[in-house]
This record gives C-alpha cells, sequence and structure tokens, in this order.
C-alpha cells in the first residue's frame, strides 16, 4: 500500500483530473495539499481521500513541509510526496527532501525551474540551444544584444512557457523594457523555425517513451497576437529519421538537467537549416489539454498513467494509434463574450472526428492568456484529416466580444 501526498493548489481543471485518476488507482492511499477548503473538493473525491491538508501558501515550503507531517501522521507514513502544477515542483522538492520522502533532488527540480541555469547546463552538456545571458542590469543587457543581434528574447528565469515572454525588435524596444523590469533578467537569442513539443516519461533515469507534437504557429506568436486561434497537431507516425535529431537532443537534456522519474514536457525548435535548438523544458506533465491529447492519441487514460508511475513506478509504454489535435478557441481581445459563431458549420463537417469540445461561454470574460477560451480536440487515424480539420476549424469559429 503506497501512501501519497498530492500538491494541488486548487482543486479544479487538470489538477482535479490527476487527482481523480490517483484515488482510483489500486493499492493507493492519497491525502491532499491544497489551498482549498475541504468542502470545496466535489463530494466523489472527499470521500475517497484517506487524508486532508490545507495550507496558505502552496509555494511555501515550510508550510509544505507541515503539511507533509500531518499527513504521514494521519497516513501512517509517507512513501511519495509531489505536485503536479510546474510552478510548485521546486517548494514541494525541498519539503519533501527535508522529511526524507524519495523523489527529484532539490537541485534538478532547479535546473528545471530556472531557466538560466537550465540553458548553462544545456551548453556544459553541448546540447543545441538558443544563446543566453541572466543579466543583472542595464549595461549586462545593452551587451548582450549588441553582442547576439536583434531580435531578442526577454523572460523571467523561472517563466512558464511564453508567460511574460517579449520579442525586443530593437534597441528603442529594449530601452523601453528595461525602464520597467525586474531583475535578474534572463536574455537570449531568438530561435527562428517550427515549434514543437517533446513530451518523454522516464523511469529511474531512464527514457521510456517519447511524443513530438507540433505547434501552429509558435507560442510566442500566439502570445503577441490575441486575435490568432492557434492549434497543436500530433501526428499519428512519429517513427520516421525527420525526428532523430529531437530524440537524441531531447534526450541527452533531460539527462543533462538530472530527469529522474517522472514526465517532462519540452519545446523545441526546427531551424531552416534542419537542425535543433532546445527552447525550455519542465519537469511535469504538459498543460494546454496536452494530456488529455496524448490519451487520444494512444488510446489510454494518461493521467492515471502519470500517477501509477508517480506513486508505483510503473508505465508500460502505448501504442500510437491515431493523430490528434487541439484547436483553442481565443477572442480577438479583452472583454465580455457575446457569443461563438460557426460551430454547427465545424460539427457538421468534422464532428466525427471530435473527441472533446469545450466553447467559451457567453457573458464570461475574455483574456489574454495563450489556451484561451475553450477548445476543440480531435482524433482519427489520419493525420492530415486531422491537420485538415484544425485549420478550418480556427478559419471558422469566431469568438465575438459584446
Amino acid at each position: 500500500m503506497r501512501r501519497v501526498a498530492v500538491v494541488v493548489a486548487e482543486v479544479a481543471g487538470a489538477g482535479l483530473r490527476f487527482l481523480r485518476a490517483g484515488l482510483a488507482l489500486p493499492q493507493t492511499r492519497i491525502g491532499l495539499v491544497t489551498c482549498d477548503p475541504l468542502d470545496r473538493c466535489p463530494p466523489d473525491v472527499r470521500r475517497a481521500l484517506a487524508a486532508y491538508g490545507q495550507v496558505r501558501n502552496v509555494l511555501d515550503s515550510t508550510e509544505l513541509r507541515a503539511a507533509g507531517r500531518g499527513l504521514a501522521t494521519q497516513l501512517g507514513g509517507l512513501d511519495r510526496y509531489f505536485a503536479v502544477q510546474e510552478h510548485v515542483q521546486l517548494p514541494v522538492a525541498l519539503a519533501r527532501a527535508e522529511l526524507g520522502v524519495p523523489g527529484m533532488a532539490p537541485d534538478a527540480v532547479q535546473r528545471f525551474r530556472d531557466k538560466a541555469r537550465m540553458k548553462e547546463a544545456l551548453r556544459a552538456a553541448r546540447v543545441p540551444c538558443a544563446r543566453g545571458r541572466l543579466v543583472q542590469g542595464p549595461g549586462e543587457a545593452r551587451a548582450f544584444a549588441a553582442e547576439c543581434g536583434f531580435p531578442i528574447i526577454a523572460k523571467p528565469p523561472s517563466g512558464a512557457g511564453a508567460a511574460d515572454t517579449h520579442r525586443l525588435a530593437d534597441g528603442a524596444a529594449l530601452e523601453a523594457l528595461l525602464q520597467r523590469c525586474e531583475y535578474p533578467l534572463l536574455l537570449e537569442e531568438f530561435l527562428t523555425g517550427d515549434e514543437f513539443a517533446f513530451d518523454s516519461v522516464w523511469l529511474d533515469g531512464t527514457m521510456l517513451w517519447h511524443s513530438v507534437s507540433a505547434y501552429l504557429p509558435s507560442c510566442l506568436v500566439v502570445k503577441e497576437n490575441p486575435w490568432i486561434q492557434w492549434t497543436v497537431l500530433l501526428p499519428r507516425t512519429i517513427d520516421g529519421p525527420e525526428y532523430d535529431p529531437i530524440r537524441a537532443a531531447g534526450a541527452a537534456a533531460l539527462r543533462a538537467l538530472g530527469m529522474g522519474s517522472g514526465m517532462s514536457h519540452l519545446e523545441w525548435f526546427r531551424r531552416p537549416d534542419g537542425g535543433v535548438a532546445i527552447g525550455e523544458a519542465g519537469a511535469r506533465p504538459p498543460g494546454a489539454q496536452f494530456t488529455t491529447l496524448l490519451g487520444l492519441a494512444h488510446e489510454i487514460d494518461f493521467y492515471a498513467a502519470w500517477m501509477r508511475l508517480m506513486i508505483h513506478g510503473e508505465f508500460h509504454a502505448p501504442q500510437r494509434r491515431y493523430a490528434a489535435g487541439a484547436a483553442y478557441l481565443r477572442a480577438p481581445g479583452r472583454g465580455r463574450i457575446r457569443g461563438v459563431r460557426g460551430v454547427s458549420e465545424i460539427g457538421h463537417r468534422h464532428g466525427r472526428m471530435i473527441a472533446e469540445i469545450r466553447l467559451p461561454e457567453a457573458g464570461s470574460e475574455a483574456g489574454d492568456g495563450y489556451e484561451g477560451q475553450g477548445f476543440i480536440l480531435l482524433r482519427h487515424a489520419e493525420t492530415e484529416a486531422v491537420a485538415h480539420a484544425l485549420a478550418d476549424i480556427v478559419s471558422t469559429i469566431r469568438v465575438d466580444l459584446a
């Protein structure tokens, strides 16, 4: 019987799906650590939990250590202690180490969370990645820009994905950012080419399985253009030689970062000359419905597969049986959503391959998040059919603002 503490900042969305998957596993007793009061958990979750601990701040390792001790008392010991969301990984690792619970060490987690340390580790291992520098002030920023040339990318060292990431086209854009930014600041070469994701499962430092997905267009382009409804495509076949470079570079990158047991989401570019460059990586399951898409492509419950891996150290590499994809529905700016057009046409043309759909709700607030206010997930045996349907969806559906 495994006695497990799972940290979920809010019991909703993907965090709730992972939690439910874990609660359904045999020979497993799960305690929940969260900011939410127990009565905010759905009734089925409350009934299945073996222990519960509330914290004020999931980023406070001292609170998480105390919560872990409390759950260990309730469970009669603690065999595993881990988090679902990326921003909680480091404080959980610190608490876990202090409690003597097995798991990825804090220094390895820090290499995944701190993008400057990540790039240092990748360059030391001679893994192809963007040139970059962690700058402490305006002088260092200007010097890097002079060496690298514009455009350049600016981001916080502990950012995730394209959050708070800026493309600086020239010196004027850099000076404007330097007037309002906080240090340290990570500056990087602007990578050109097609952007992809490389998801993989690891056990005790060995890669057991991987997946490749294509971003259409890149995350930064989506962030810079709120009107773009973007897509992700998981081709049915990824075993060809065109993906050999990322298989080698992705595995080397994750070994250099200290990937032990778990799932990693890595973003990479195929350069115009055919070479690859690693963007960044996280030691956690992917967001933005990717975990659901992986399940659709492989006909398994990937939420349950990850929880089984983390708790019991078991993973059975699945076969890729389908192509899958997601279209992210976004309003063209901020404001309240008035309605969504084009849904019936899409249902008529592609209804048989729609696996899951969540439409933006009329009256809800539209923000500028890259995931948008809704999505449509597809599955089909042919990659081209999914690619065609995704393009049709984002050109047909319109989210209107009031």
